[in-house]
């Protein structure tokens, strides 16, 4: 299936010089960067993964407080020492 890309110029340029160098076609250099990252990437978990310990230790408690809504409330009370 045909994709297109824009490259920014020095990008392009270095991309040109690779081929030429290699007596590659763009579409060729193109695809074996995808494979090999494609392929490094494979191996490695997902930053949910990474984090899961983490957010499962939090799940179903709910925030004492919207910090969102309440932030600079919150930020005036924690700088002058009122913080909860």
């Amino acid at each position: 299936m045909p994709h297109s890309v824009r490259l920014p110029p020095r990008v392009e340029q270095q991309l040109a010089e690779y081929c030429a160098s290699h007596k590659l076609s763009k579409s060729k250099a193109i695809k074996q960067a995808l494979e090999r990252m494609l392929e490094a990437s494979a191996g490695q978990p997902s930053p949910y993964e990474l984090g899961r310990e983490f957010f499962e230790q939090h799940r179903g408690t709910r925030a004492k407080e919207n910090v969102a809504l309440n932030s600079k409330r919150l930020l005036r009370e924690h700088f002058r020492g009122r913080a909860k």
